[in-house]
């Protein structure tokens, strides 16, 4: 089917031109005019925290919403501007999307000890995120007036992170450009893989705004789909390219090379986009909101991505034709350092030298791995508090005015939420709060605020530790089991909401799924590396190689990250926990690109073995013709998410540094060492199949038999004492 839809394309490539120029432009217009909003947040729902939201959503409006703080702060007193501060809050209570704003001059707590800070608190209407983005930015407009008189202004809340991702695309463009070219040395060459990928993305990002009008998706879903296209879109293309121009350079004619590419290089690269699908699409496993609209748009991303490169980009070849290599950067092929009279390339050595100790080099990459990953014994996971923003930023100085000023804990408050239906259970309210103020870790607790209808009321408690500290979700624990239990007799059923109690619930519940996550992507990825390779070892192997990979990038992200390891040199402190939603992030993408380049090398080695039985040159030839393109494939990889290590934001940051270590660990390490060196242990085990499973499973090719249309490759000039493979003769139409 992929050669017959090649030779289509080949054939009618203006017709399939012009079709994915009008894709792009009526999925960039129903986008525009359908397109969702990005949600910002999610229901964590099941959880303590989301019913003390429900309630207080249901009692108190925009209590329970989304909300900001404005911390003032002036080092005479705040009660001398107090008239200059009234004006401002008066005006931002007026401000469109202003639900309520609190008057720290109103409410006893909102002012300091020694009175120089103090925070009002604004409540926003439930509008949607546009509106709500809307009328943050005019409250922080509105206090400009306030510097003029010596007041200072900072303000939390999500509303106001300050940075975020990077515009990575245009310098991973740029990035895979040099790397394509220093590997095709042809200007035409590089530039095919780019133009289908642009296109690809472009219809992507489309899909994503599209998928935000049915299912939640988070506002970073467009930068991560950016990333995963583009960096799949160009790896493909470069491994059809690749074969293609192997082709032309056999004498084959540019149809033929299409075909024989796509018959290859193209099946390749449908399953490893189906191994990405399956990764990222086990995200919904997780039962986060979020997490649907993230798995949807981002595979769809790579669905279009494979889609461009087995119909879009055989129709760009078409019109390339035999001017594939023109405008040429001369670079020197043959005669040089790396490939001799022979036909042995700097690839082909370095396998033969594995492969002398193999034993050896796979004790060497396991240890390797292991050491890498044994931080990951040591991984907390825990929503990081804004005391990380970089300095200088309205967040970070708001965290640092009011832990200064009312303590470190006063930056993550928790709101217990209790019904009050009945007299017996108002009656036992100021029992609670004394037993709130009682219990160790919590600084103070307010009095109980009843709700307008009477039937619910809160108490805002407040910890001794920062949102982020051990002890303050301990302290959340320990209220939830022990100390607001025994009130339950008395008709309080209380719960303890608010985002640092979110933060923990949404902690928890990763925790508590992530491993089922990963093994059910672990199962799929076996299942579907048994059908393609009709073995057991070989993708046993695979799963465990690439489970070792990403554990080694989550113990260089815990290093780094969590312990401050050098830290410094990507603008990173010690002592902040792993974000919840990483791990599982990395986990979706890291697996499927890096099954990626296994289902690339194993398919090489797989058809080298088919047709000539010998285990160690299938593994020779297979490792030297993909290990040149694999490498360049994952350093345009390592470029795309290491520029994501210079955003402004941690959590920004340490996903781009995950995601680069991930690539890299993964394409040095495990491709060059590790899996050579057990297929060379294995031997003809590599390929052992049961007999009945082997009749049972459909039969899929990946590297197909080509055609009289596609001759197979002729085997290299034999080095010395070497037999030459034979060359493969189709057999029965296969």
């Amino acid at each position: 089917m992929l050669e017959r839809l090649a030779s289509f394309a080949f054939r009618k490539r203006r017709a399939v031109l012009v079709a994915w120029l009008l894709a792009a432009i009526v999925v960039t217009v129903a986008a525009g005019a359908l397109g969702g909003t990005y949600a910002t947040g999610g229901r964590l729902r099941g959880t303590d925290s989301d019913a003390a939201y429900q309630l207080l959503q249901r009692e108190f409006g925009g209590t329970g919403g989304d909300a900001a703080t404005v911390v003032l702060t002036d080092p005479r007193g705040v009660a001398g501007e107090r008239a200059a501060i009234e004006r401002y809050l008066a005006d931002a209570r007026n401000l469109a999307g202003v639900a309520a704003v609190a008057s720290p001059f109103d409410r006893p707590g909102q002012i300091s000890a020694d009175g120089t800070v103090a925070y009002a608190t604004v409540d926003f209407a439930a509008a949607g995120a546009s509106a709500i983005e809307d009328a943050a930015r005019s409250v922080r407009t509105a206090a400009a007036p306030l510097a003029a008189v010596g007041v200072g202004t900072a303000f939390a809340g999500n509303w106001y992170t300050e940075g975020g991702v990077p515009s990575s695309e245009v310098f991973g463009i740029a990035a895979a450009m040099v790397i394509l070219l220093l590997a095709f040395g042809s200007v035409v060459a590089m530039g095919l893989p780019i133009l289908t990928a642009v296109v690809g993305i472009l219809i992507g990002l489309g899909g994503v705004s599209l998928w935000a009008a049915v299912v939640d998706t988070p506002d970073f879903a467009v930068q991560v789909a950016s990333m995963i296209g583009i960096g799949v879109g160009i790896d493909y293309a470069l491994f059809i390219v690749t074969r293609y121009r192997a082709a032309l350079h056999r004498g084959a004619t540019p149809h033929d090379a299409v075909v024989e590419a796509m018959g290859t290089a193209g099946r390749a690269v449908v399953f490893a986009g189906g191994t990405v699908m399956i990764s990222l699409l086990g995200m919904t496993l997780m039962g986060v909101g979020l997490f649907y609209g993230l798995a949807l748009s981002s595979s769809a991303a790579v669905l279009v991505a494979v889609l461009a490169a087995v119909t879009l980009l055989p129709a760009l070849l078409g019109v390339a034709g035999r001017r594939i290599d023109r405008l040429s950067i001369h670079r020197r092929h043959r005669g040089t350092v790396a490939a001799t009279a022979a036909g042995e390339t700097v690839w082909h050595r370095w396998s033969r030298l594995v492969q002398r100790r193999p034993a050896v080099a796979a004790a060497a990459g396991v240890l390797t791995l292991l050491a890498l990953a044994a931080p990951v014994l040591g991984m907390r996971l825990a929503s990081a508090d804004p005391g990380n923003d970089p300095t200088g930023t309205t967040t970070r100085t708001a965290y640092d005015e009011l832990a200064a000023g009312f303590g470190p804990g006063f930056n993550g408050p928790l709101v217990v939420a209790v019904p009050t239906a009945t007299g017996a259970a108002r009656a036992a309210l100021p029992a609670l709060v004394a037993t709130l103020r009682g219990t160790p870790g919590v600084a103070f607790a307010t009095e109980a605020q009843p709700s307008p209808s009477g039937a619910a009321a809160m108490v805002t408690v407040v910890p001794t530790t920062s949102p982020q500290s051990r002890d303050t979700e301990a302290l959340v624990r320990r209220l939830r089991h022990q100390v607001l239990p025994p009130f339950a007799t008395e008709g309080l059923v209380a719960h303890v909401g608010g985002q640092t109690a979110s933060a923990v619930d949404f902690a928890g519940i990763m925790s508590a799924r992530l491993p089922v996550f990963i093994g059910a992507v672990l199962v799929c990825s076996f299942l579907l590396l048994l059908l393609v390779f009709r073995s057991v070892l070989v993708p046993l192997k695979a799963v465990v190689m690439n489970l070792l990979s990403i554990g080694a990038a989550y113990g260089a992200m815990v290093a780094v990250f969590q312990w401050g390891w050098l830290g410094s040199l990507v603008g990173s402190g010690p002592g902040a926990p792993i974000e919840p939603w990483a791990p599982v992030m990395l986990f979706a993408i890291v697996f499927g690109l890096s099954m990626d380049y296994e289902v690339f090398l194993l398919s090489s080695v797989k058809e080298r073995y088919d047709a000539t039985g010998d285990n160690t040159e299938a593994v020779v030839e297979g490792l030297a013709s993909t290990a040149r393109v694999i490498t360049a494939a994952a350093a345009i990889m390592v470029c795309v998410f290491g520029s994501f290590v210079v955003a402004d934001l941690r959590a920004v940051k340490l996903v781009g540094f995950g995601l680069a270590a991930a690539v890299l660990i993964d394409a040095t390490i495990v491709r060059l060492v590790v899996v050579p060196a057990t297929m060379e242990l294995l031997g003809r085990r590599n390929w052992w199949i049961p007999r009945w499973l082997d009749r049972t499973l459909p039969r899929v090719h990946i590297e197909g038999r080509p055609g009289p249309a596609a001759p197979m490759p002729a085997a290299p000039m034999p080095a010395a004492g070497r037999r030459p493979e034979p060359v493969l003769t189709p057999v029965d139409g296969r």
